[in-house]
């Protein structure tokens, strides 16, 4: 199946949520392509509910596809006031354009601009992604091998 055939969605996220959202965040392959050292429950539930969901500057989407969970995308402000966006999807929707949909719609929900993202440079098919969305590479975020990247105008129609 594809997003074509696929029912892909936005939504808000739920308590219940929350535990796939840690799953999919603890899944190995997931930390190796990201970069991104996972929380410990406690902490990873406590970053959600104290800074993530109540986050005035915050906008935060859960994802589903054809009615389930497949992940979670979200925008902030920086203390620089920069925006960026960010995005996890669980390894189950890789691969079948669940992601394109999903951040088509955040994109169309979150008019700010400009609006940046700092994919690890290895997680190719992020940077795909971002790129596909009309996001440019402006140079790196970090040490760490993270780009950054910005989206100034809307972004492209995607199917």
């Amino acid at each position: 199946m594809t997003a074509e055939t696929e029912d892909v969605r936005l939504r808000g996220v739920t308590e219940d949520d929350l535990e796939l959202f840690l799953a999919f965040e603890h899944d190995p392959e997931a930390v190796r392509r990201s970069r991104f050292t996972p929380r410990p429950r406690d902490a990873f539930l406590t970053h959600w509910r104290t800074r993530v969901l109540p986050g005035p500057d915050s906008l935060v989407r859960t994802v589903t596809a054809g009615g389930e969970v497949a992940g979670n995308v979200v925008s902030w402000a920086q203390d620089d006031g920069r925006r960026f966006v960010g995005y996890w999807l669980g390894r189950p929707y890789w691969g079948r354009g669940i992601g394109t949909r999903a951040l088509a719609l955040f994109l169309a929900l979150d008019p700010v601009r400009p609006l940046y993202a700092d994919p690890f440079a290895g997680n190719t098919a992020s940077v795909a992604l971002l790129e596909k969305h009309g996001f440019t590479r402006v140079g790196t975020a970090d040490d760490e091998g993270h780009l950054l990247l910005v989206l100034h105008g809307p972004a492209p129609k995607t199917p």
